[in-house]
């Protein structure tokens, strides 16, 4: 499928009402035409991977294009710059979650992007960092846990931040990191109990929603987006 072909198939679905609902899950309505997820998925599988098809989708700036951009791509060809780039573009948590679980975190460059983009101060890229070691924590499952350490203070600093597209991705990281296994779990406990430590809102937030569900007897192994 060509892009020009698929942009005429997404305008053709457009559902104004569907924008409306989205709005109210903090969805960013510029550019977007109200087409769920399941709709996008179907296009998707019948379009294939395809990396300049996925590079074309992105730069038509239409929100459901660039989901599906994050479908279609293949992870193996996306670059550092295109990812920095991207990481640019983000302009609402669902785009933001969607590239980095479906497309980023199959990347080489992974887990230095989740490290670097933690610590920038722009809020979708801060989100991406954090969603990428979400991400990489469901995903790689035959990482050791050696990886995973350098993402708890990242998480402890990015705790303070008050933003919530920000600290609920700090959260979700803080989460998904704890449910590996038990030695994590026992780390990630540790990390939310220091977090309390910060004193400030966002940062009790973040570690006794966290704590709720990491001392729970039965860890349920949510694969899910980090709430917007």
């Amino acid at each position: 499928m060509e892009c020009d072909e698929i942009l005429i198939k997404l305008k053709s679905m457009a559902n104004p009402d569907n924008v409306r609902g989205m709005a109210r899950f903090g969805i960013n309505t510029h550019n977007t035409l109200g087409i769920g997820i399941p709709a996008l998925r179907k296009i998707a599988k019948e379009a294939g991977r395809n990396q300049m098809l996925s590079l074309n989708l992105w730069a038509s700036g239409i929100h459901e294009a660039r989901l599906l951009a994050a479908f279609v791509g293949d992870p193996i060809q996306v670059t550092e710059n295109q990812m920095d780039c991207w990481a640019k573009d983000f302009d609402s948590w669902d785009v933001c979650d969607q590239v980095c679980m479906n497309l980023f975190d199959g990347t080489p460059y992974a887990y230095d992007k989740a490290a670097e983009w933690s610590q920038r101060e722009e809020e979708f890229v801060k989100r991406a960092g954090y969603a990428l070691m979400a991400c990489l924590a469901v995903h790689d499952k035959k990482a050791d846990d050696l990886r995973f350490l350098p993402f708890f203070p990242f998480i402890k600093r990015g705790s303070v931040d008050g933003r919530n597209f920000v600290k609920k991705a700090v959260n979700w990281a803080l989460r998904q990191i704890g449910k590996r296994n038990d030695i994590l779990k026992g780390l990630a406990v540790q990390c939310a109990e220091d977090i309390l430590l910060e004193n400030s809102s966002a940062s009790g937030w973040v570690a006794r929603d966290a704590l709720r569900e990491l001392r729970t007897k039965e860890r349920r192994g949510s694969t899910g987006m980090g709430h917007c």
